[in-house]
Order: C-alpha cells, then sequence, then structure tokens
C-alpha cells in the first residue's frame, strides 16, 4: 500500500461529499479495515463480500432487532420530541417493519408477503410496466429533452406500485411528498425543524391510508393493499394493525417498492451517456445484453447503500471482535465492487459471467422482495430507451450530478438529458 494512500479515518460517512461519490472509502475500508468502528457512529462497518455475505446468512448471530423494546430512558429530549408530534398530530408511531422483524416473527408476516408477491402474480404486470414507460416518453419525445429523474425515473416505478396497492394515479405525487419526506427523515441528515417537517408530511399520508384501510376491510379487491389489510397472520390470530399497515407503506411498499427503483433507473442511463461504447453494445443486440446490464446497474450503483444490523452475540471477524448489541452497517455498495469477487469490479461488462451474483438485494430469509418488481421495471425502462432514441447526452451545463444527502441511500437530484429520438 502506498504511503499517499486514504486510510478509512480519512473519511467521514456523515459527510455529503464522501456520500456523493463513496467508491474509494469503500476501497480503503475493504484494503485496510474490513470491520470498521466508525468513530462517528459507533457502527461497525462491514465492506467484503464474503464478509457480509456471511453476516446477511447468520441469523444466529446476527438479527435485524427490530422487535427490541425501547428504553425510554434511552431516548434523547429530541427523541421525545419527535415522537410527541405523532400523538399531536393524531398519527400512528412507527412499527418495526417486514424488514426490521427477525424469525419467527418475521417468518409468519413475511408468508402473508410471499403470497401477496407471488412470481405469477408480479408476471402479470408487464404489460403495465411496459405501456407505463412508454407513455411517459410520449409526454417528452418529441421535444428531445427531459429531466430523466423528475419526468421518468421517479414517476415510473411509484405509478406500478400505486397500481398494485390500488391507489389512484393522480395522488402519487401527494404519496411522493411523503415518501420524500419518509426518506430524508430515515437519513438522519435533518435539522429538529426540517424533521417535524417531515413527519408531519408523513402523518398527513397516514390519514389518506387510513381511509383506504377502512374501505378495503369492507370492500375487498383484487389488489396487493387488500391482500395485506385482510390476510390473517395464523401465528398471530389476526390481521396487521392500522399501525402495521401504516409502517408497511412508507418503508416496504412505497418507499422500498419505487425510491430504489429509481435511483437504479437514473443511474443506469448516466451510465450509458459516460460509456458511449455501452450504449452502442446495448442498442445492438438488446435482447442479449438488456438483463446483464440492469444487473450491473444494480451491481455498480447499488441504490441502497448501506442497512443496520444488530449483533445477537459476541463474533469475531478479522480480528476484531463485535460485541453483542453493537451496530452493525452492511455496505452492500462497498460489497459489490470487491475485487476479491469480481473481476474488474469498478467497471460495467455486459459479458459478465452470472451477473445477478451481487447483494444488491440482500441474502438469505431477508432477500428483498421486490427485486423481481424492481428488475421488471429496469428492464422495461432501459428497453423503451433503447427503442425509443437513438443518440443521448447531457443537457449542457444544466447538471452537477450530485445526490441527496444521506446516510443509507444514493440518488440523484436530477439528471438533465437530450437525445434523437428514433
Amino acid at each position: 500500500m502506498s504511503e499517499n494512500a486514504p486510510r478509512p479515518d480519512d473519511f467521514d460517512f456523515t459527510d455529503p461529499d464522501v456520500q456523493d461519490c463513496p467508491y474509494e472509502a469503500y476501497r480503503a475500508l475493504r484494503d485496510q479495515a474490513p470491520v470498521y468502528r466508525d468513530p462517528r457512529t459507533g457502527q461497525y462497518v462491514i465492506t467484503r463480500f464474503d464478509d457480509l455475505r456471511q453476516v446477511l446468512l447468520d441469523t444466529e448471530n446476527f438479527g435485524n432487532g427490530g422487535r427490541r423494546a425501547v428504553d425510554p430512558a434511552a431516548l434523547s429530549e429530541r427523541q421525545r420530541r419527535m415522537l410527541a408530534v405523532y400523538e399531536e398530530k393524531e398519527g400512528w408511531l412507527p412499527e418495526p417493519t417486514l424488514a426490521a422483524r427477525d424469525d419467527p416473527n418475521h417468518r409468519q408476516m413475511r408468508a402473508m408477503f410471499d403470497k401477496a408477491f407471488r412470481p405469477g402474480k408480479i408476471r402479470q404486470l408487464d404489460p403495465f410496466v411496459e405501456s407505463t414507460a412508454n407513455r411517459l416518453f410520449d409526454a417528452f419525445i418529441d421535444e428531445g429533452r427531459c429531466d430523466w429523474v423528475r419526468q421518468f425515473a421517479v414517476p415510473l416505478p411509484l405509478i406500478v406500485i400505486g397500481h398494485q396497492m390500488g391507489v389512484k394515479e393522480e395522488d402519487i405525487w401527494f404519496i411522493k411528498r411523503a415518501t420524500d419526506a419518509w426518506v430524508r427523515r430515515f437519513g438522519q441528515m435533518l435539522s429538529e425543524e426540517e424533521e417535524r417537517e417531515c413527519i408531519e408530511a408523513e402523518i398527513d399520508a397516514q390519514h389518506y391510508f387510513k381511509k383506504v384501510f377502512d374501505r378495503l376491510r369492507e370492500e375487498p379487491d383484487d389488489t396487493l393493499l387488500s391482500d395485506l389489510v385482510n390476510t390473517e397472520i395464523p401465528e398471530w390470530g389476526r390481521t396487521l394493525t392500522d399501525g402495521e399497515l401504516q409502517a408497511e407503506m412508507m418503508s416496504d411498499t412505497f418507499v422500498g417498492g419505487s425510491e430504489t427503483s429509481t435511483n437504479a433507473i437514473a443511474e443506469g442511463v448516466r451510465m450509458l451517456i459516460e460509456r458511449p461504447d455501452l450504449w452502442a453494445q446495448l442498442k445492438s443486440d438488446p435482447d442479449a445484453h438488456l438483463r446483464t446490464f440492469v444487473e450491473e446497474v444494480l451491481r455498480l450503483e447499488s441504490p441502497v447503500q448501506v442497512l443496520g444490523r444488530v449483533a445477537i452475540n459476541d463474533v469475531e471477524m478479522h480480528g476484531v471482535t463485535i460485541p453483542a448489541g453493537a451496530s452493525i452497517g452492511t455496505r452492500y455498495a462497498a460489497a459489490n465492487r470487491d475485487e476479491r469477487r469480481f473481476e474488474r469490479p469498478d467497471e460495467a461488462d455486459l459479458e459478465r459471467k452470472n451477473p445477478m451474483a451481487h447483494l444488491t438485494f440482500g441474502a438469505g430469509v431477508h432477500y428483498c422482495l421486490g427485486a423481481p418488481l424492481a428488475r421488471r421495471e429496469l428492464y422495461y425502462s432501459f428497453r423503451t430507451l433503447a427503442e425509443r432514441v437513438d443518440e443521448l447526452w447531457f443537457a449542457p451545463e444544466k447538471n452537477d450530478f450530485r445526490h441527496h444527502p444521506h446516510m443509507f441511500l444514493r440518488a440523484l437530484k436530477e439528471l438533465h438529458i437530450e437525445f434523437r429520438p428514433a
């Protein structure tokens, strides 16, 4: 290692500039401190592929901790004030989501989601996803330019998940306001005033969804949301409560089902413009290359950069003891560029063997339920682009390529492109 090579302590993951392009930091951690205790957050950060996969698969030693009782004495004064907003505005306090639960509670709840997300039901969405992609293109194709994020990458997955959940399309931007607020709050980069504003936006959406829950209990239909509202979990002897449903609306469905796809769709187009050879190869034979391109986008630009786990027992990795109860940062985006696992890890390779062997959707019992739908959304986004556009380039002097400040997600703020229609 060069004496001038950056060291792990040189990087502050709470710094928006580091978050904007974290890959140099990830390399330093993989090479020098594969188990790194971040002095700013106290979190043990895992960055190598094999180590991260071990953490995800070993449910005896690593869990989510979503069902742990919250010690009121451990809450800060600010946290107490923020929780009080829910009572003040007649909202529902955040409940543990499916993704935050451990077995057996997680397994019992997931069985209901597995039924709702069964492959046959997801495949039935293909015509809707494809027609939605073309309809969004119709709105800007004649202009030869667009903000790809605002006009395509955001609305496509939001319309699709809204369709699944029985939400009217004219309401998606109201829902987007709430999901943006949830994502910003989750990112832990806000002032107290900003956090309160986000909670109030979330509560507005809770009131909207409560009316939908009540209607579906009286008049069930064939939507995914109707399944979630009315399906009894046998081991619990009941359906989900309003509070549990509210948590699922924000985290596992509208955020999990749209935000991550939005980020990948945006980064994929940026990648194609930066790599004209990649665009030419994709255009030459979409049937041969599209599915691999989707996987390379997911690997290289992991929409979820990091999530948290909790050590159940003391665990030693690379000579570092992770104590029971410690918070663990599972850096998916770092593991997906690990040169110990991938050849030319920083490059998109449309000939890559076994391109699905990344960790973007996790592994084991918590493997992402929405992965099949996300892949379809990316596939039809890039297929429609390849079919309807011959050339594309960045709009001159309109992009700074900055990402929203966030501890966990990486999302382009905007992407202004110009193109020549096919």
